[in-house]
């Protein structure tokens, strides 16, 4: 099945951020050619959105991230995904980051960042880049602009819009998620020197329903769309997130209506991969039957040594306790091992039945007594490789990156959604209903009913939660997760170097949301930090 890719220099857009990207919020991406000219032609509208897609796993319009899109003091490889996995992740249990300061990560492994850190601020950038590119991309996809085109252009085009809202709604998700109240700006406002409103967390979360709910049901069904473009089972699940989370966002709560949006995803007739390995590896763009969205990675078009290159390379330590070949790479970079409350949650990792404890363990410490450069302290996790189904490597790593796609959203994680939302009381799933979607996730991973629930009873918000971990880790929604449930920070749950203490410690609720850089706040009196 064939990707949407975007081909390196071919309607390539570019904008080049600087200290400040909040005069850019809504003008006209730079191009060779002008937007006129580009959208004159029908065909061009599917290279503009190629692009569009290509902004959450490249950094620039060159390989490996050459001509950057935005400036960034973390180099080219800070690539949207590279970025959000950190923010996700890093603070979290599930991460012990080996190069601290080498890679500025001190403050966001131990939850002491501040609006001056490089990597909130690449985020918040990249975010609204994306944003950028979606909103000219619907300027210029009106009916009245594509009414000089055949029908079946026309046609063409208005899926192409759906996808483009979509997109959008998803950036604007990772910034209601990541930053709280933000700036608003779409397709209608003018271009140029326009200073955006503030949006509260409620009209953030209005606006995304409002457009996911619009779309969804005009959107191509995954039978119907091309591998890698976003379609209404995409849609139906990101709503069911932003439901699942509503009581964060806008303190109300909508557990009913994500049971609603996870069925409506379930309608789409997805299915469970027999070999949750085969999710993670080189040929996973093969799993369309339970990868709902993926952020496609392609070694030949969209070379990067961020996105899901960097999770590949960085979970292999540089000693001679692993061998890259392994993992069908070529280098191994040592970045991330585990600290110990991930491992302990499948019990004694090497006595498990659970195929998804995919663990490396000889040779490595359960603890982590030291965070920077130890990389013998900390299980390495080997969830994530380059190989292809038949054990082969599918590319060159050191030239070209990996050939694995990141699944953004699957249908295990929607079972999960469905399940949690049941727990906490919404209407329209029983509890042995969401019981037998968990069960589903535990049969494949025991690959029989000896891990399975027996009684409704049995599923508590707490296995919910733990359940999330064993089956999501180092898919970038351990941070929302805690944060739901009351624990990423503050001291109810703790794990070694929360706080940047050994043993862990309480920390300050602030932190449940990252700061908007202090340029935007110089450049924008509409917006503000609390507590920063």
């Amino acid at each position: 099945m064939k990707k949407i890719t975007t081909y390196m220099g071919v309607m390539a857009l570019t904008m080049v951020c600087g200290v400040s990207c909040v005069d850019d919020l809504n003008q006209m991406p730079h191009i060779e050619a002008t937007s006129i000219s580009v959208y004159e032609q029908a065909a061009n509208y599917k290279s503009v959105l190629a692009k569009l897609y290509a902004s959450f796993v490249i950094s620039g319009q060159e390989k490996g991230g050459g001509n950057a899109d935005i400036a960034s003091d973390n180099g080219e490889n800070s690539d949207y995904l590279r970025i959000y996995f950190n923010l996700q992740e890093v603070p979290t249990e599930e991460i012990a980051y080996t190069w601290l300061d080498g890679n500025n990560m001190t403050n966001i492994a131990y939850m002491k960042w501040e609006a001056t850190d490089i990597w909130v601020s690449d985020m918040y950038y990249h975010i609204y880049y994306t944003i950028a590119l979606c909103n000219e991309f619907l300027r210029n996809a009106t009916d009245g602009q594509i009414a000089k085109f055949t029908e079946n252009e026309q046609a063409d085009i208005r899926n192409f819009r759906s996808e483009a809202r979509f997109l959008r709604a998803l950036a604007y998700y990772h910034a209601l998620d990541l930053y709280g109240n933000i700036p608003f700006v779409d397709e209608n406002d003018p271009v140029g020197a326009f200073i955006p409103p503030r949006y509260t967390r409620a009209q953030i979360f209005e606006f995304i329903e409002g457009e996911l709910n619009e779309i969804a049901p005009a959107m191509l069904s995954a039978s119907e769309a091309e591998y890698g473009r976003a379609t209404k089972g995409a849609a139906w699940t990101l709503l069911a997130k932003l439901y699942l989370n509503a009581e964060v966002y806008v303190q109300r709560a909508y557990y009913t209506e994500c049971i609603a949006a996870c069925k409506h995803a379930l309608d789409e007739g997805y299915s469970l991969e027999p070999e949750y390995a085969k999710l993670f590896n080189a040929d996973n763009h093969l799993r369309t039957n339970e990868i709902i969205f993926p952020f496609a990675v392609d070694a030949q078009h969209t070379t990067s040594w961020g996105a899901s290159t960097y999770i590949v390379c960085g979970a292999i330590v540089t000693t001679d306790v692993q061998n890259a070949a392994d993992y069908g790479v070529d280098e191994a970079w040592g970045m991330f091992r585990v600290r110990p409350e991930l491992p302990l949650k499948f019990g004694d990792v090497a006595a498990s039945q659970d195929s998804r404890a995919m663990f490396h363990t000889q040779g490595q410490t359960l603890d982590v007594d030291v965070m920077n450069k130890e990389q013998a302290q900390g299980y390495l996790v080997t969830k994530w490789t380059n190989l292809t189904d038949d054990g082969q490597k599918a590319s060159n790593t050191a030239a070209d990156g990996v050939n694995t796609d990141f699944p953004m959203f699957r249908l295990a994680d929607v079972y999960l959604m469905l399940a949690e939302a049941a727990v906490r009381g919404g209407a329209g799933a029983s509890l042995s209903e969401a019981r037998a979607y968990i069960n589903l996730l535990r049969e494949r991973a025991y690959g029989n009913e000896s891990g399975s629930l027996s009684s409704d009873d049995e599923l508590t918000l707490d296995f919910i939660l733990d359940e999330r971990a064993r089956e999501l880790y180092w898919e970038c929604t351990r941070r929302t997760d805690l944060i739901r449930f009351g624990r990423f920070t503050g001291s109810s749950y703790t794990w070694q170097w929360k706080g940047g203490v050994k043993d862990g410690a309480g920390t300050d609720a602030k932190y449940n949301i990252y700061p908007i850089p202090y340029a935007e706040l110089s450049a924008n009196p509409n917006l503000t930090n609390e507590h920063y």
